[in-house]
């Protein structure tokens, strides 16, 4: 690798653990707190002001349940296999099914029964757009002023600028794949071949 390939690798560590984070929802706090790492550290490196080196790294792929060379987004090795990483958030279990931070982001989501039942549901809003399809069980989709209740087979799309929220409707898992642009792009579904 050239000194200039080498560079432009380090110098894209800091906004893929900026993305990652936010794609977390975790603060520089509870980052600090998981990997002992101290705030001005994180916030150094993020901003690029700090150069990344494995005792940084390490602890934060750990923190986030990624592999190593998802944040320095090391050259592939021709493997076409997604290692997935499952996590959990907000008591729900995400495995992830892309390998790169930007973009769209592909999951699968599982919401254990009885997730969000019997608690008032804060819906929340963000930048973005989402796309939901069920595998299996049943969705309850609050969105805006609607309350819908969608299942196996059902799907929805939604700006994440509306109020929104989900929760476990049945008795078992509800078990969804969801597609997010953090940038707002859209999911494009082609319904049958073109010409036909």
């Amino acid at each position: 690798m050239a000194d200039s390939d080498f560079s432009a690798v380090l110098t894209a560590v800091g906004p893929r653990l900026r993305a990652l984070r936010g794609e977390r929802g975790t603060t520089l706090a509870q980052l600090s707190e998981a990997t002992g790492i101290s705030l001005s550290t994180l916030s150094r490196l993020e901003s690029g002001q700090r150069k990344p080196t494995l005792e940084l790294l390490l602890p934060l792929a750990k923190a986030y349940g990624v592999q190593l060379d998802e944040l320095v987004d090391a050259p592939t090795t021709g493997d076409p296999r997604i290692h997935a990483r499952p996590f959990t958030r907000h008591g729900m279990t995400f495995v992830p099914l892309t390998r790169h931070l930007g973009g769209l982001h592909a999951y699968k989501q599982v919401i254990p029964a009885g997730h969000g039942v019997g608690g008032e549901l804060e819906q929340r809003v963000h930048e973005g757009y989402e796309w939901l399809y069920v595998l299996s069980g049943r969705l309850r989709l609050l969105l805006g002023k609607h309350d819908l209740v969608l299942t196996a087979g059902e799907a929805a799309e939604f700006d994440t600028r509306t109020p929104h929220a989900w929760l476990n409707a049945g008795p078992e898992p509800v078990e969804m794949l969801s597609l997010f642009g953090q940038q707002g792009e859209r999911m494009h579904v082609r319904a049958r071949p073109v010409g036909k």
